[in-house]
């Protein structure tokens, strides 16, 4: 299984939230980060105790990511959109994605900062319920894309290079509106 690196979320996954998440409030500069929040976020996942993951398949590994970089604010600012990117780069390296209305993300994403930090496990069991619900493969996703009909006519080895392409027009975070 894939992890995600502090060098990843520093150059894709905040990247990907200042250009396509920024609205009116931009993201700050990576260097503003706290230190070791982040670190802490990324290791969390992949905790061992006893010689037993403590987040033992890929759903919980997510949930309790998508959940830490949410409430522990890792950053001054922009931790629910860099949590959202984050979640969806993790999951893309492990060849997943959710499928799922960006308005809903959003405001699931919002309810999660919005939980108090008592109810934290029974927040995690809702975001691995959430995460599970719109789970898909990444090549179901492409797969998916096969019917299109921008893609009629065109030769088998040469959809899958348009349907990469075309997966930025159609599964990439929007601003809810």
């Amino acid at each position: 299984m894939e992890s995600i690196t502090v060098k990843t979320v520093e150059h894709l996954t905040l990247k990907l939230a200042q250009e396509m998440l920024a609205f009116d409030e931009p993201i700050p500069d990576f260097s503003t980060r706290y230190p070791n929040r982040l670190e802490s976020c990324l290791a969390t996942p992949f905790q061992i105790f006893a010689k037993k993951s403590l987040y033992p398949s890929l759903v919980s590994k997510a949930s309790i990511l998508f959940y830490l970089m949410i409430k522990n604010h890792p950053f001054q600012n922009g931790n629910k959109r860099i949590a959202m990117t984050t979640l969806m780069v993790f999951l893309f390296l492990n060849k997943k994605w959710i499928k799922v209305d960006t308005q809903e993300l959003y405001n699931f994403t919002v309810w999660i900062a919005q939980s108090p930090p008592k109810l934290k496990n029974e927040v995690v069991k809702a975001v691995e319920k959430f995460v599970k619900t719109y789970l898909i493969d990444i090549d179901t996703m492409i797969d998916g894309l096969q019917d299109d009909e921008d893609m009629k006519g065109i030769p088998l080895e040469k959809r899958r290079t348009r349907k990469s392409k075309k997966l930025k027009g159609d599964y990439h975070l929007q601003q809810p509106g």
